[in-house]
């Protein structure tokens, strides 16, 4: 279920309109979303082996530490807490403040300022005690798998629509007006906001320490949870498509909305509206739950701010750790105002965190061949290494259509490197 939640939040809704901008097509459209799924696949059994054989909170900075170097290890705790977590958090933020502010009528520093307020508030709900997070996390996971099946049943069995403009003569023609390199690099464009809307099928990975059992519980969650949230994501774009013209989709916004309408009416969308806002809350609230582990488990080795490793004496809660990625997250939101480049932004940190994760992954079976892996990564060399290779090609697109973001990402990387060269000479003289 904490997978469940951090994976379906805002993108099932809001990427669809971006995919059909740039592909035009009903297959390559929905071939874009199972090679998405794919892909994070492929991460999943690198982190499960990972997972199980580092069981600690933290995630990918204890497994670039142990494979690699400490100073890998911080740059993708560096990175994985501002880009990946906080920049999520962002996102998530301005589109819920941008989905319930519509309604209200509100401008561009209106929706800033709830956005902020939404950030202070679940943080704060997640700094009282796990049980609340987690309870309000098992619960919105199942609504929105509930709701999704619904929508993804109702809506042909119901609603008028047609596949006949995605497929046929017409998507042909659209097709044909793609020419070589830029048919890659819009096709590799394309799986940034589909790889944003599967961002969180590692969750369970920063949560280990935390878990029972987690040689036998963290593979599990991760393939049935990433299983379960591809399943829904390629059924649920299948009824978009049945349900939206190409012009109309690419328009739309909110997909999900949009669809109803057209299915069911005023009343559907509604509906919907009122259920997207429920779903981007239950996401925000995983990725908040889970991002503050990772400096939480930085400042233990004393490579954060000091403080940043106390726990709450009253709710066991990392509370210096949720305060300050609180901080972060409100910065960024006042930064990049938008989720368009919020999403490229947190993207971007995500091909490089796990591209890291899988070099982490050959080094520790060279290095250290003999220690217990309770899970071997399935079809090592071959599909970690073919991971590898689509991430860096994916991470050039992403380079070369979305420039400042990818600039801003690498900057924010080579601000860590100096943070971390700080905290070693510190340490040095010590």
């Amino acid at each position: 279920m904490l997978i469940v939640a951090s994976v379906v939040g805002s993108g099932i809704f809001f990427t669809p309109s971006q995919v059909a901008q740039l592909l035009p097509s009903g297959e390559l459209i929905l071939f874009a979303w199972i090679v998405g799924a794919l892909l994070s696949l492929a991460g999943a059994f690198a982190n499960a082996e990972l997972g199980a054989m580092f069981p600690r909170a933290g995630g990918d900075y204890v497994y670039l530490r142990e494979g690699i170097h400490p100073a890998a290890g911080f740059l993708v705790g560096w990175l994985s807490f501002f880009a990946i977590y906080a920049g999520t958090i962002a996102a998530l933020a301005v589109v819920f403040a941008e989905s319930f502010g519509a309604g209200l009528g509100l401008e561009r520093r209106g929706i800033l300022a709830l956005a902020t307020a939404v950030i202070i508030g679940v943080s704060y709900l997640n700094w009282r005690g796990t049980k609340l997070g987690a309870g309000l996390n098992n619960w919105t996971s199942v609504a929105k798998i509930v709701a999704l099946v619904v929508f993804a049943v109702l809506g042909p069995l119901f609603g008028v629509g047609s596949l006949a403009p995605w497929f046929g003569e017409a998507a042909s023609h659209r097709i044909g007006t793609l020419h070589g390199a830029d048919a890659w690099v819009r096709f590799g464009q394309a799986l940034s906001p589909i790889l944003f809307s599967y961002l969180g099928w590692n969750a369970c990975v920063y949560v280990a320490s935390e878990i029972k059992d987690p040689a036998r519980n963290v593979p599990r969650s991760l393939f049935l949870g990433l299983g379960l949230c591809a399943g829904l994501y390629i059924i649920v774009n299948g009824v978009y498509l049945y349900a939206l013209p190409p012009a109309e989709l690419a328009a739309s916004g909110d997909a999900g909305e949009a669809a109803a309408r057209a299915l069911f009416g005023g009343l559907g969308g509604t509906l919907v509206s009122i259920f997207v806002l429920v779903s981007v809350l239950g996401t925000l609230n995983a990725t908040i739950l889970v991002g503050p582990r990772i400096v939480y488990a930085m400042a233990l080795d004393g490579l954060f701010l000091r403080g940043v490793d106390r726990v709450h004496t009253g709710f066991q809660t990392p509370g210096v750790a949720i305060i300050v990625q609180a901080i972060v997250s409100i910065a960024l939101v006042l930064f990049l105002e938008t989720f368009p480049r919020a999403l490229n932004f947190t993207v971007f940190g995500i091909i490089l965190a796990t591209s890291a994760d899988t070099i982490a992954l050959f080094l520790l079976r060279i290095r250290q061949p003999d220690r217990p892996r309770p899970y071997r990564s399935w079809g090592y060399p071959w599909v970690p290494g073919l991971y590898l290779v689509v991430n860096v090609a994916i991470g050039w697109a992403l380079v070369i259509g979305s420039p400042q973001e990818s600039i801003t990402t690498l900057v924010l990387l080579a601000g860590g490197l100096l943070v971390y060269l700080g905290y070693a000479r510190i340490a040095a003289r010590a």
